[in-house]
């Protein structure tokens, strides 16, 4: 690929409209298209590319999420870069540290100056005459026209947009303050009020510790069902360091940091998985440590599914479960019969006064940002392809996803993608091909599977939304890390995927 960039007027756009050329283009500035960006720079040195940003900061989730506490369930040595390792002592960090963390790593790797913020792509379409993707790009109430060889989509799994709608019988009619977490207003008041929470998912149980401390009079997190949720400490600034660490060059020390973490993780997901009823016994028993006394866990931390059927939360020092000696904090296992005007009426008889209620109940699945791709100017059915290697669709030429994982740190998965696609292009320019496009046959697109293997109420909601995997070759889902890293970097490129080589 060459690595010029043009600006020119090019006069199928129609009214003089200027377009602007790349070798790659990477949509969206959060953890996977920076990610993106620096393994195109490094491994594509010769090839020009910019990354196209809707809103107006880096960082996705972590920019957009303001609601109390908002913090990774993941660590940050693992869903950190590896390129630029997390260094603080914190292994679960808040949302305002990772877009700092971000922005940092963008200064420090010239990545900031190829980021155009304010450009909402709204529709993509692959000319198999020109070998090259057609951006409709929208900015500050103008209209941009963008070419690329190579997209790479970093716009995550879910719609920035539009949450998770659940059906909640009589919201309506309740005449205090709701609140959906994806949303949260900046002026909202809630110190001394009462506080329901409904939802039993990571965003419900780092909202309900944060808004306690903060003087919230009364909150109760209403669930249907409970979750599976576990301690993690953290060291602080201060803390002693352990040897190992003053004695090993940094450099090196943050290395087995991250291989740490990454090997306890898989340890812990792959225990749940081969012996869930261990599993269960340990976590339940963990809880009810962490609990204040005589602090009843049936049914309210007692799961009926097997852990890591859903994702696993995290908190750190146990703060979900210390927040409950306070008696401001309080957990309900329960069915919502009603909304009324003042609170909630449960199936059980029972009634939950409420200032504010805050819908914690999940996201809508979104492949590709919601952009309207076409090839050929004929619309693409994302629900009815299939994923090659986690990493770029069926029946679209030159275009990638960074997808991560759904049992470790979804950074993890998107450098995996971004690897893999660099390697691609690499392999094409060496070839001479101009397009390369997944293609699956008939056997192995029987009996498909749900690339995100779980049974969360917001996968099974998106379910028809999102592209399938396969069971076989390159189209099976992610599932370990180094099994994946090791495809990345040495697997065969052809398997599953038709090349082309047409003169433009």
């Amino acid at each position: 690929m060459t690595g010029h960039v043009t600006t020119d007027s090019d006069p199928a756009n129609g009214n003089g409209v200027a377009s602007h050329n790349y070798d790659v283009i990477i949509i969206g500035a959060g953890i996977s298209g920076v990610n993106a960006a620096y393994r195109v720079q490094t491994a594509l040195p010769d090839s020009s590319y910019t990354i196209l940003e809707n809103r107006d900061d880096i960082g996705g989730t972590w920019s957009l999420f303001k609601y109390p506490g908002v913090r990774s369930d993941s660590d940050l040595h693992t869903f950190g870069f590896p390129f630029n390792p997390w260094t603080k002592p914190n292994s679960i960090a808040t949302g305002e540290s990772i877009v700092e963390y971000m922005h940092d790593t963008v200064t420090k790797f010239d990545i900031a100056k190829k980021i155009q913020f304010r450009h909402k792509v709204v529709a993509a379409n692959w000319s198999s005459d020109e070998q090259r993707w057609r951006l409709d790009v929208e900015t500050e109430g103008q209209r941009k026209v963008y070419y690329a060889k190579f997209v790479i989509m970093g716009t995550g799994y879910y719609d920035h947009t539009k949450p998770l709608q659940a059906v909640i019988p009589g919201l309506e009619n309740f005449q205090g303050k709701t609140v959906h977490p994806q949303f949260w207003p900046p002026d909202l008041t809630y110190k001394g009020q009462k506080m329901v929470i409904i939802g039993s998912g990571a965003t419900a149980i780092t909202i309900l510790p944060a808004v306690v401390e903060a003087g919230v009079g009364s909150a109760t997190m209403l669930q249907r069902s409970p979750s599976y949720i576990m301690s993690t400490p953290q060291r602080k600034e201060g803390d002693p360091v352990p040897l190992w660490e003053r004695v090993l060059p940094t450099w090196f020390s943050l290395r087995l940091k991250r291989l740490q973490f990454l090997l306890v993780g898989m340890v812990l997901f792959l225990y749940c998985q081969t012996f869930p009823n261990h599993a269960r016994k340990f976590l339940t028993k963990e809880a009810k440590s962490l609990l204040p006394a005589d602090f009843p866990m049936d049914p309210h931390f007692k799961p009926t599914y097997n852990p890591w059927d859903q994702r696993l939360c995290f908190c750190p020092d146990a703060d979900f479960f210390k927040c409950f000696a306070t008696g401001r904090a309080h957990v309900v296992t329960d069915t919502i019969k009603r909304v009324v005007s003042d609170g909630i009426e449960l199936t059980s008889g029972e009634k939950l006064d409420a200032d504010i209620i805050v819908t914690a109940t999940g996201l809508t699945l979104q492949f590709c940002g919601g952009i309207d791709l076409t090839v050929d100017k004929k619309p693409v059915d994302i629900p009815s392809s299939y994923m090659w290697h986690a990493s770029m669709l069926t029946g679209l030429p030159n275009m990638g996803l960074s997808i991560g994982y759904v049992n470790a740190s979804w950074a993890l998965g998107s450098d995996n993608a971004a690897r893999l696609l660099t390697r691609l292009i690499k392999f094409m320019d060496a070839n001479g091909y101009t397009s390369a496009t997944p293609d699956i046959t008939e056997e192995e697109a029987r009996d498909p599977k749900n690339p995100l293997d779980l049974k969360s109420t917001y996968v099974k909601e998106g379910s028809g939304k999102i592209p399938h995997a396969g069971r076989t070759g390159p189209w099976k889902p992610r599932s370990n890390y180094l099994v994946d890293k090791w495809k990345a970097e040495r697997s065969d490129l052809t398997a599953g995927m038709k090349f082309a080589k047409v003169s433009t």
